[in-house]
């Protein structure tokens, strides 16, 4: 009997602990089929966001991943030392970062990367410092 009473009671000390508590302070969440992006900090939509994604023949990861690292001033090993400015790499090689084609946000035009407007791009970068790379979530879909 006083172990089915304290399994109900650990049960219920779980679901009325704030969700808040078990969710990334940080959500950049990526929706391909738009080509948006959606800032989530702490539980509410601060920014959204133009992005693009890959173009047709590349491949922009879908998951969800945690920030692995950031680098402010990176430039590109694989195209040309491409300026990636602002970068928050999630996933090997993949990154969200600032990109100077800004006529191109808002449709697919990426060699995979996730590409913001640099003033957005740093903005997130701040937030993602300010909370830590293990609070910092992105979630990529569609």
């Amino acid at each position: 009997m006083n172990r089915i009473f304290a399994s109900i009671l650990t049960l219920t000390m779980l679901f009325a602990l704030p969700a808040t508590g078990f969710a990334a302070a940080l959500v950049a969440k990526v929706d391909i089929s738009s080509q948006t992006m959606t800032v989530i900090h702490n539980g509410k939509v601060a920014y959204q966001w133009p992005v693009s994604t890959a173009r047709k023949g590349k491949y922009t990861p879908r998951g969800s991943w945690s920030a692995k690292w950031l680098s402010k001033h990176h430039k590109s090993s694989l195209y040309n030392n491409a300026p990636m400015p602002y970068s928050i790499f999630f996933s090997g090689n993949y990154a969200i970062h600032g990109t100077n084609q800004i006529s191109r946000l808002g449709r697919p035009a990426s060699a995979g990367c996730v590409r913001l407007h640099p003033d957005h791009a740093a903005r997130l970068f701040e937030l993602t410092r300010r909370v830590g790379k293990s609070n910092m979530k992105v979630v990529i879909h569609n």
